[in-house]
């Protein structure tokens, strides 16, 4: 069970991946993660498709999903609120834009796709039965979100102003964390917008970033940055097959 705080308001709660094709997807990250995944359930009204979730060992940790045709593929961060469409209108009032929904306000939730004050994409969650990730921050599980923005100062008030997150910086490291209530729900770096555009980024904890870098090339994929070290970690880029991209990272022995 993960210890990270994904069940309060404000807090990441779960990702996801929209891919042009689900079942391609799943024959990557479920042999690259020893992810399992349910039965497919329609994916929202307005979307279409299919959903599937992913497990591991029987708690979820990610989903995927049918990407809007013509679409790129995507990772996506979901932030839960509680209550969708309130909290859609005081993102647009905070700067956002509209992107897609909401949809599914009811019994089984309600998702809302917004690009945040400085123009990144992410997603609103309102819980339902279907629920925020059960397993993280363990090997082959999300391990963080992390924004990429061209302007810190903007996406803190955006995120500071909907959700009170503060940032605090890192000694010796290039991002700085967002905690809420105390504990860090995220992570911000500075781009130019050109090497890293921005975008919220999903990190996956592993083992060993260097084998499961080689598996994902076996399965198809490939490597957008070559395993390397960084203060307590070492972390690489990985690309799946369709082009949706993922950072993986193992604790530093």
């Amino acid at each position: 069970m993960t210890t990270r705080d994904t069940h309060s308001v404000g807090a990441p709660c779960r990702v996801d991946t929209f891919q042009p094709d689900p079942r391609a997807a799943m024959d990557f990250y479920g042999p690259l993660f020893g992810w399992s995944f349910d039965d497919p359930t329609p994916m929202p009204t307005g979307l279409g498709g299919d959903y599937f979730a992913a497990r591991l060992r029987g708690r979820l940790v990610a989903g995927i999903g049918q990407a809007p045709a013509l679409s790129r593929p995507t990772w996506n961060t979901h932030v839960r609120v509680d209550d969708v469409v309130q909290s859609l209108a005081r993102a647009e009032q905070a700067g956002a834009t509209r992107l897609a929904g909401p949809f599914g306000v009811g019994p089984d939730g309600g998702l809302a796709v917004v690009a945040d004050g400085t123009g990144v994409p992410f997603c609103l969650w309102q819980a339902g039965e279907a629920d925020g990730a059960e397993l993280a921050d363990e090997p082959n599980s999300w391990a963080m979100s992390s924004l990429h923005t061209t302007d810190v100062e903007r996406a803190q008030a955006f995120y500071g102003a909907m959700f009170d997150w503060e940032l605090e910086p890192v000694p010796d490291a290039a991002f700085l964390l967002w905690r809420r209530s105390g504990r860090v729900v995220a992570a911000v770096t500075a781009t130019d917008g050109v090497a890293v555009p921005p975008h919220w980024s999903v990190n996956f904890a592993v083992r060993d970033a260097d084998s499961i870098a080689r598996h994902a090339v076996a399965l198809g994929g490939s490597i957008l940055m070559a395993p390397m070290n960084t203060p307590g970690f070492r972390s690489a880029v990985i690309g799946d097959p369709q082009g949706g991209v993922i950072a993986v990272s193992a604790t530093a022995s």
